[in-house]
């Protein structure tokens, strides 16, 4: 995306907008081509709304041709067969003219989805860490997908039929009234019912198609979870109430779409309905007025076949504008939901702050309040203080505010009151990049990504040097497995040939650590998925990670972290204890309690 794109982009994101405006956004970049398929759409529909003139003619001149050839015995077809000439010619000309229309559409349609996609991704890669931890990763992915999937099948196949609709409709009802006024208010007078159905049923549609597409992206939310813990489901045997949650879930996708589509399936016959009955209504009023003399007979059955024809075509774009309202609703609903993603927060724009240097004194919390929801206080008057080069553990059972405090020393979210400091500058008063920079996370679930295991291991440090890649990964304790394969550290990762255990993913993920060469190090539980020999070698490390730098270990396993120059212990948000192991354990309290307790059932 250019610059001149991004900047539009930032000026959609400070409110939300309508959907109209979403769309011209990105289609306003192509206004050239816009330009002329507009102006190929206004020649067609000249073109189209010609057509009924001349085919009217055409009879008019069959019935002179017959009328007198029945009572003279000769005649002269030529101006019939001129007539039909010229309509031929312009069926091709409107041929060739939808012809450039389609193609440049299907042009502008890819260019403009395209930005969509790429403005999409760019700014989920700027949001706030709030918005991945409130929204599945299934509902995100289906806007990349059903949602985009949408905009594009409509702007392909319904937005040049809106355009050309649109235009016709104008065209249609100026040569009417160019023709003949008095038919032409008979042939409008079913306009206002139609447009009262079709108002009614989009009102409807427009709910239910929303509520389609939200339970749609909650079924992709649910498989993509389901097909994550496929080993935790078939080791525990829960397939079955796995396909009973999905059979919940699909039904009410199921019985969303149902109501949806019947509720935009509605519009196409109802319209087409009308439509027919407006034809008779014109046949009728038509004949009427030649058979009371208002209009002379022999231009009379010209002017009914012409009428005939502009009714269909005075209906045909209600018509289609109909059958196509469903795509054309799954695109607004698509757009609407690319909008709640574009109008969400990015992380603070910091360019004019100072950046972090260095640590070379201390961190320190501060009273530090928090809470994820308003009036649900996580963490309560938390006071930490790590000196350069000290370790310091936090304890606590499940949902006592461990990992919070590591979501908030990465600036994740920002503490409600209290402050954390480096070097006593608050980290709110340093650029993001600058802080993270400075800090290295080792985390639970270790991530590798597609590519080789060198790729990997630099993920953090791209310019990073082979010598770099080898000794960090000799830091971490990884390197010669990493040699005993084929390829070495040129062995590709992949979600289909994955030759790691869930320890080696784990050393590769320190490694990757290691080459950034962090100064403030959070490890958060990161021997709490392997068996004790991985762990051991984990420890080890961790522990030539550790080493000379200030860290933050979040650890379930209390073993590892026996020579921690302090331990913190955390229950319900608050500290409860502070001190080394032996002087917690000494205290026989709650440290003492858990550790013991580990102790037994190890």
């Amino acid at each position: 995306m250019t610059h001149k794109n991004q900047r539009r982009l930032r000026k959609l994101t400070k409110k939300e907008p309508s959907v109209l405006r979403f769309f011209w956004t990105y289609l306003k970049v192509y206004k050239v081509k816009f330009f002329v398929i507009i102006v190929a759409i206004i020649f067609s529909t000249y073109l189209q709304v010609k057509a009924p003139q001349f085919t009217g003619k055409a009879i008019e001149e069959l019935a002179k041709y017959a009328g007198t050839y029945m009572s003279v015995g000769h005649a002269d077809k030529s101006p019939f067969t001129s007539v039909i000439k010229l309509l031929v010619g312009l069926y091709v000309l409107n041929a060739i003219s939808m012809f450039i229309q389609n193609i440049l559409m299907s042009r502008v349609t890819g260019q403009s989805t395209n930005s969509m996609r790429i403005g999409l991704f760019k700014k989920l890669q700027t949001m706030t860490i709030r918005f991945f931890d409130t929204h599945q990763h299934g509902d995100i992915l289906s806007r990349f997908t059903s949602d985009l999937d949408n905009i594009s099948n409509t702007m392909n196949q319904a937005l040049i039929q809106v355009l050309t609709n649109v235009s016709m409709l104008i065209g249609v009802t100026f040569m009417m009234f160019r023709e003949n006024a008095q038919m032409t208010w008979i042939t409008l007078g079913m306009a206002p019912f139609a447009i009262i159905f079709a108002v009614v049923i989009i009102k409807q549609a427009e709910k239910k198609v929303g509520i389609q597409q939200e339970s749609v992206g909650r079924l992709n939310g649910y498989i993509d979870e389901k097909i994550s813990g496929q080993k935790v489901i078939i080791t525990n045997g829960l397939e079955d109430q796995t396909i009973e949650g999905f059979e919940k879930v699909n039904n009410e996708v199921k019985e969303a779409t149902f109501k949806g589509q019947v509720y935009s399936g509605l519009l196409f016959p109802t319209m087409q309905g009308i439509s027919l009955l407006n034809t008779a209504i014109v046949i009728f009023a038509g004949g009427w007025l030649v058979n009371s003399g208002s209009i002379e007979k022999a231009a009379g059955l010209g002017l009914i076949v012409t009428f005939i024809q502009y009714s269909q075509q005075f209906y045909m774009p209600l018509t289609q504008i109909s059958s196509q309202f469903s795509m054309l609703q799954l695109a607004f609903t698509g757009a609407k939901r690319l909008n709640q993603v574009f109008i969400q927060p990015d992380e603070p724009n910091d360019s004019h702050l100072e950046a972090l240097t260095g640590l070379h004194k201390n961190v320190t919390l501060s009273h530090v309040d928090f809470s994820y929801e308003k009036d649900r206080p996580i963490l309560k008057d938390i006071s930490i203080e790590a000196k350069k080069g000290q370790m310091v553990a936090l304890v606590g059972p499940t949902g006592s505010g461990k990992t919070t405090v590591m979501n908030l020393l990465n600036r994740f979210y920002d503490v409600d009151s209290g402050s954390i400091t480096i070097d006593g500058r608050d980290i709110r008063a340093v650029t993001l990049d600058s802080l993270r920079s400075h800090i290295g996370i080792v985390l639970q679930d270790s991530i590798l990504f597609s590519g080789t295991i060198k790729e990997n291991i630099k993920f953090g440090k791209p310019d990073a040097s082979d010598e770099e890649v080898i000794f960090a990964a000799k830091q971490a304790n990884i390197h010669e497995f990493i040699i005993s394969l084929e390829d070495g550290y040129d062995t590709l990762v992949s979600d289909e040939n994955s030759v790691f255990s869930v320890g080696q993913k784990q050393l590769i993920s320190i490694a990757r650590t290691i080459i950034t060469n962090p100064d403030l190090l959070i490890l958060d539980e990161a021997t709490s998925n392997v068996d004790t020999v991985t762990e051991s070698r984990i420890q080890k490390a961790m522990e030539t990670v550790i080493n000379g730098r200030t860290s933050f270990v979040i650890a379930h396993r209390l073993k590892t972290i026996l020579d921690a120059d302090f331990i913190v212990v955390l229950n319900q948000g608050e500290i409860i204890e502070v001190g080394t192991h032996d002087t917690l354990i000494n205290k026989d309290g709650f440290y003492a309690e858990l550790y013991h307790n580990q102790f037994v059932f190890e």
